[in-house]
């Protein structure tokens, strides 16, 4: 009996232990309930497929003690075992390459628990604001982390009234507005980074009472004004970076005063000036970034006297390099930048001797000679030397390298073949060779380069066949254009090719089906070449497709009604054929094209750059069709199906496209009226119908055209008066409209009859074009962000604006 007391009593004892030291009750049920309800609406807005994706809090369970889940953090040193840090970062993976955005609402459970000290909740794609009157009741919070969501507003100002937070990281959000005083209430802040939101305005004095701050880092804003002096009081600060915001003036003279900083990035902003002396007074200093702004006079080669310094980026400045100094580095470089710096000569061989260097770009100078031996010996991981006048072959001995990462040779006058060994140096992962004179064969051991992402071998003289790459290879953007290769088009690619330039070779044959195997296509380009056949239905099943560019090859047939599946379709460009029928009127739901762009794609890599879709055929359009040249390539969108064979009219639907920037139908066979809906299509900049059998008058709707900086309707059977008004008014050059015998108005200097009215002009019908009910279609597409980039666009191209050399150049190349 004794015993069984003894044991009764000790698991009583054990019960009564156990009930102590659990975490207590309402912060394990708020956990719980915050688990659900992200859950929930993780499931809801998912955007993948089959909704499937997988959850991180698995063992967060109500069987069990929550200081013993994954990502709970309980404070062992109280009896209560509180909750004093969560661990709530990526908590979802989802099976797309979508994201799941959850709303901030589903975080309501998670501030009830007051006796929080650490909160970390990045990367989960969060949206909505933050929640400002929860956080105030956070008050023991010592470090806050909320990167890499999608919060919006402004920052809560109870935020700052956090009085023991030492570490703040608002980066990679939506966040505007300004910095507000009250950020110097943060009086024990080590940490605070907001990089990468939409913040503006100056950054106010009160920064300067952050007096134990060490790193602080605001980069990729909208910050401006003169660079913010109170920052120099920060004495104790290790970390400054200010890059990518539109700080101006001159660079402080009493900068060296922060003798603590290991790094200062002031890079991309508007800084004028010198490089100021102070700073050889920085003897910790290890990362100096004032790139990209636009910095005068003559880089001071005390600089490399500077022992601590590792990396030194002063590219695309005004600054000039002393090309007389002999150069003793006294540090050690890890990266070195010195683009756009005039240097002249041989690459400096003093570069030698810095045998730690990872990263070096001397791009757009004036170097002349080979590549130096020593510097294919070196093991750097980024060699980027575009825009030189550097010559020769490549050296063998550059591939034997076992950390290249990046090599960028374009724009030079290197030439004879590629080194056979290309493919041991097996880490390339950007290699860019072109606008060289390099000839013969691909190497075949190129396909070894595993991890290739990128490669761009165009405009050199190139031939042979294409070596023929694993399938399941990594190589996302392939520029092969402008070479002399022939044969059928190769298809011996990575099946996860986004982007495919093969344009201007002499590839021949018909299109094969092999195509559609390119399941992550994005940019096909293969104009000017010797392709025959018709337009292949397959390519409609191609739904990833953004532009499609089969310009001047030998293509025939009809335009396919299946154009139509292309969803995403921006640019279509099938010009310089010999394509016959109808233009099908299933062209109007091409949905990329009636949607305003505005993400073309772009390859991110791990460098701090990215390569975006440029070239391939935008900048020609630009230069002879009269697009606006100040505005961002990633809100471009354009139907060119000119010079081939078409006939019928043309259909109404085309009016629905109303992101486009460019429409040219020209040189075809053409005939009936212009459509009135032709007028709706309200961002177009550049409209050519000439050349063509249309006839009737040209629509009042074109009034409606307040982009329109180009217009050709030439060589028609046009008649009546031309529109008045809007942009209507500037589009009076006579070649625009010549050889239409019954067209008047001043923009010809042809007085019209007084009873020929617009109106008398027009029929009734078209006047009462329904053009409103595709604004209704436009409203019904998610806008948001996509409207303000577009807003900003269009800002100064409103007004109506005079003719410009572009229209001469549309005209001459009209007629090539």
């Amino acid at each position: 009996m004794t015993k069984l007391c003894l044991l009764l009593l000790s698991l009583g004892f054990l019960s009564f232990f156990r009930a102590a030291f659990c975490c207590p009750i309402d912060q394990k049920q708020a956990l719980l309930k915050f688990k659900s309800a992200f859950l929930k609406n993780a499931a809801v807005n998912s955007s993948s497929s089959d909704g499937f994706f997988s959850f991180a809090l698995e063992d967060w369970n109500s069987t069990s003690d929550c200081c013993t889940w994954d990502r709970v953090i309980c404070d062992s040193k109280s009896n209560s075992k509180a909750v004093i840090a969560l661990y709530l970062d990526s908590l979802v993976s989802l099976q797309s390459l979508e994201p799941v955005a959850v709303s901030s609402s589903v975080l309501a459970p998670l501030f009830g628990i007051k006796s929080l000290m650490m909160l970390i909740l990045s990367s989960n794609h969060i949206k909505g604001q933050i929640p400002g009157e929860w956080i105030a009741s956070l008050g023991n919070l010592v470090h806050l982390d909320l990167m890499q969501n999608n919060f919006t507003g402004s920052i809560p100002p109870q935020v700052f009234h956090l009085r023991h937070l030492q570490y703040l990281d608002l980066s990679e959000n939506l966040l505007t507005g300004v910095l507000v005083p009250e950020v110097g209430f943060l009086q024990k802040l080590r940490t605070l980074k907001l990089d990468d939101n939409f913040l503006g305005g100056n950054i106010p004095v009160e920064i300067g009472n952050l007096s134990k701050i060490q790193e602080l880092s605001l980069r990729n804003n909208h910050f401006s004004g003169g660079f913010p002096l109170s920052i120099l009081n920060l004495k104790g600060l290790q970390v400054l970076d200010l890059r990518e915001n539109l700080f101006s003036q001159q660079i402080p003279t009493e900068m060296g005063s922060l003798s603590n900083l290991s790094t200062l990035a002031l890079s991309k902003n508007k800084l004028t000036g010198v490089i100021p002396s102070s700073i050889k007074n920085m003897t910790k200093l290890e990362t100096l970034k004032l790139d990209n702004n636009m910095l005068t006079g003559e880089i001071p080669s005390w600089l490399f006297h500077m022992k601590a310094l590792k990396n030194l980026f002063l590219g695309k400045n005004a600054l000039k390099w002393n090309n007389n100094a002999k150069i003793v580095p006294q540090c050690m470089l890890s990266g070195l930048s010195l683009q756009s710096c005039g240097l002249v000569g041989p690459i400096p061989e003093w570069i030698s001797s810095q045998r730690s260097i990872d990263y070096l770009d001397l791009s757009d100078n004036k170097l002349v000679g080979t590549f130096p031996q020593w510097l294919a010996e070196m093991e750097l991981g980024t060699i980027i030397l575009s825009d030189n006048n550097l010559t020769g072959s490549l050296l063998p001995s550059l591939f034997h390298s076992r950390s290249l990462s990046l090599l960028d040779l374009s724009r030079n006058r290197f030439s004879g073949e590629l080194p056979e060994n290309m493919g041991n140096a097996t880490t390339i992962m950007v290699l860019i060779l072109a606008e060289n004179s390099f000839s013969g064969k691909i190497p075949s051991s190129i396909t070894n380069i595993y991890r290739l992402l990128l490669l761009d071998l165009s405009k050199n003289r190139l031939s042979g066949t294409i070596p023929f790459f694993d399938p399941t290879s990594f190589v996302a953007y392939v520029d092969l254009s402008f070479n002399d290769f022939s044969g059928d088009v190769p298809l011996t690619f990575s099946q996860e090719t986004r982007i495919l330039a093969l344009g201007g070779n002499n590839f021949s044959g018909s299109l094969k089906r092999n195509l559609t195997n390119f399941y992550m296509l994005e940019h096909l380009d293969l104009h000017d070449n010797r392709i025959t056949g018709e337009f292949p239905n397959f390519i409609s099943e191609m739904s990833t497709l953004r532009s499609l560019n089969l310009r001047n090859n030998f293509l025939q047939g009809s335009v396919p009604c299946s154009i139509s599946n292309l969803s995403k379709l921006q640019i279509l460009d099938l010009s310089h054929n010999s394509f016959t029928g109808s233009i099908p009127s299933e062209v109007g739901n091409l949905v990329g094209m009636i949607e305003t762009p505005s993400t073309f794609s772009s390859i991110s890599f791990i460098f701090t750059f990215s390569i975006e879709y440029t070239d391939l055929i935008v900048n020609w359009k630009r230069s002879v069709q009269g697009l606006s040249s100040g505005a961002s390539i990633d809100i471009y969108s354009w139907l060119d199906l000119s010079k081939n064979h078409l006939s019928g009219e043309i259909p109404s639907s085309i009016g629905k496209l109303r992101g486009l920037k460019m429409l040219n139908i020209s040189y075809n066979g053409l005939k009936g009226k212009i459509p009135a809906t032709v007028g709706n299509l309200e961002n177009l900049e550049s409209l050519d119908l000439s050349h063509n059998s249309l006839s009737g008058p040209i629509p009042q709707s074109f009034t409606k055209l307040q982009q329109l900086t180009t217009l050709d309707v030439s060589n028609n059977h046009l008649k009546g008066k031309i529109p008045v008004g809007g942009q209507m008014d500037t589009m009076d050059d006579p070649t625009y409209y010549a050889n239409n015998s019954g067209l008047c108005g001043f923009q010809i200097q042809l007085q019209c009859p007084e009873n020929k009215s617009p109106q008398a002009m027009e029929p009734e019908n078209e006047s009462k074009e329904p053009w409103f009910a595709w604004e209704a279609v436009w409203i019904g597409f998610p806008v948001g962000f996509l409207v303000s980039i577009l807003v900003i666009f269009l800002t100064g191209l409103f007004t109506p604006k005079k003719p410009t050399q572009q229209r001469s150049l549309l005209r001459r190349h009209a007629r090539n």
